[in-house]
């Protein structure tokens, strides 16, 4: 994933579906209580649009991004709710401006990077596609949230292969943020995507494994849905134990979501 072309294409294409879906609510839509505890519609959009500015920060300022690290650090438990807290209390104008400008912003930057590029981040140092790759997997997460709330189903695109692989690649790190040491053999992840398609990762002969829906995998590691609730099966006890707490976002283990959540947009929390 040298070029990040293809994945900054992705992440345009993923951000406008959400875009056009909360681009026309009403106040009371945007107020309304998304399955996050706490969060409103515009408390979603507006992480997404802090989130899109910490990423520019990080690729611009690197003294001022590791201030913010070390804000984060002193107040673990509140530092992102703030955030979203912050962006909320915007009209929903002002906030659809701001996620609009910084998101574009940040596409233009990534694509200009130089190979070889790595931006700091909160968790390990990542290349613009994987800058670009993060975002995809937050702009869905959230989105997720958003749709559940208005009652939308929407379709599972190809998009996910960049959730997936984001999902597959923390497997060490959900350990190591659990305190845990990360097994030393590599797992085999088999997903079956909505378009039919397999997508694979880790050696063919790996003694665990792990197999599946791509779409219910990405809801897991995304923690938008509880492992009982999924259709993703582990082979061996480490791959068994990694999805009791595989995240694909960096920071603290989030509390995920009860079993028996809605997670088809049909019947979610409001």
């Amino acid at each position: 994933m040298s070029d990040p072309r293809p994945v900054l294409d992705d992440l345009r294409a993923e951000s406008e579906e959400l875009d056009q879906l909360v681009s026309g609510l009403s106040a009371r839509e945007w107020a309304a209580e998304t399955p996050a505890p706490g969060w409103t519609v515009a408390h979603q959009i507006a992480h997404l649009a802090w989130t899109d500015r910490a990423a520019l920060l990080a690729a611009t300022d690197t003294d001022a991004f590791a201030a913010q690290i070390e804000e984060a650090a002193a107040a673990p438990d509140t530092y992102i709710d703030d955030a979203a807290q912050a962006g909320a209390v915007l009209l929903p104008s002002e906030l659809m401006a701001r996620w609009r400008a910084g998101r574009e912003e940040l596409q233009r930057l990534l694509r200009a990077a130089p190979d070889g590029t790595r931006f700091p981040w909160y968790g390990p140092p990542m290349s613009p596609a994987g800058v670009a790759t993060g975002r995809i997997m937050e702009t869905w997460a959230h989105g997720k949230d958003v749709a559940d709330t208005l009652g939308v189903v929407r379709e599972p695109t190809d998009r996910l292969r960049h959730v997936v692989r984001i999902g597959v690649r923390a497997r060490d790190f959900a350990y190591l943020v659990h305190g845990l040491r990360p097994p030393e053999e590599e797992f085999r992840v088999e997903l079956t995507a909505a378009s039919g398609e397999v997508w694979a990762h880790g050696p063919e002969d790996a003694a665990q494994r792990v197999t599946g829906s791509a779409v219910d995998f990405c809801l897991l590691v995304t923690q938008r849905a509880h492992r009982s609730d999924v259709d993703v099966h582990a082979d061996g006890p480490d791959a068994d134990e990694w999805l009791d707490i595989a995240q694909a976002f960096a920071g603290p283990p989030g509390e995920g979501r009860a079993p028996g959540t809605p997670s088809d947009g049909t019947d979610g929390p409001r």
